[in-house]
């Protein structure tokens, strides 16, 4: 069996101004580099050793993954980035603020058809429909690069018999993912940044342990709170 520790990356500057970052990208804020620094150490305080990292190939992500690795004792393992488990794309309105989409574009396009909301298949082909680039992707095409980029790096590991993989990707990703897995479920909604979903994976299938978990960030804060007052 394979732990698989799916985290999702530290502040970014459009996080902090409410900006829909999508494939767009900008590095971690100073908060965010000490949110993932807490991570680290939280990990390396459990004695979390990692036989393999990935990672989507957005900037956000590889940064994150530095700070993990170093904080935890974990650097030199193989590392692989993947872009199929970047964020959702929002085409042209990547890089807007997020109330221009999630609370102007997508509520009018519903409301026109009748609608109050939609589920992640109707919001995904949404957003392809507004997007005036052609960057965005229809739900079909969305849904199984998550599906297929996830169960690949899982498989792998699994074939090299490793016990613990760190992958760092991105918020609606994530609980995209997890919806997929868990249909049943309502889709877990603001994925802190640097939280952990912890999933178990085992001859093709993934099972949920904890969704957005904050315990491994709040264990290294707790730690560098410890060494600040000793120093």
């Amino acid at each position: 069996m394979v732990k698989v520790y799916l985290v999702r990356h530290g502040k970014t500057m459009f996080n902090t101004i409410g900006r829909a970052q999508g494939w767009s990208d900008t590095p971690l804020t100073a908060e965010g580099e000490l949110g993932i620094t807490e991570l680290g150490l939280g990990f390396k305080e459990r004695g979390i050793k990692f036989d393999a990292a990935y990672s989507s190939d957005s900037g956000r992500t590889i940064q994150t993954m530095g700070f993990i690795l170093r904080n935890s004792d974990n650097e030199g393992i193989p590392y692989e980035m993947d872009k199929r488990i970047r964020e959702w794309c929002f085409g042209s309105f990547d890089g807007a603020y997020d109330g221009e989409l999630f609370d102007g574009v997508l509520p009018r396009k519903f409301a026109d058809a009748g609608r109050a909301g939609g589920d992640l298949a109707e919001i995904a082909n949404a957003i392809y429909e507004v997007d005036t680039a052609g960057w965005a992707e229809p739900w079909e095409v969305l849904r199984d690069r998550i599906l297929t980029g996830f169960h690949d790096m899982a498989e792998r590991a699994e074939k090299r018999g490793d016990k613990n993989i760190v992958i760092v990707s991105h918020g609606l990703t994530i609980s995209t993912f997890v919806k997929l897995l868990r249909p049943d479920k309502e889709r877990p909604h603001a994925l802190d940044n640097g939280s952990v979903t912890l999933l178990d994976y085992a001859d093709g299938k993934f099972k949920i342990e904890a969704v957005g978990s904050m315990e491994y960030r709040k264990l290294g804060w707790e730690i560098m709170k410890q060494n600040a007052e000793k120093n």
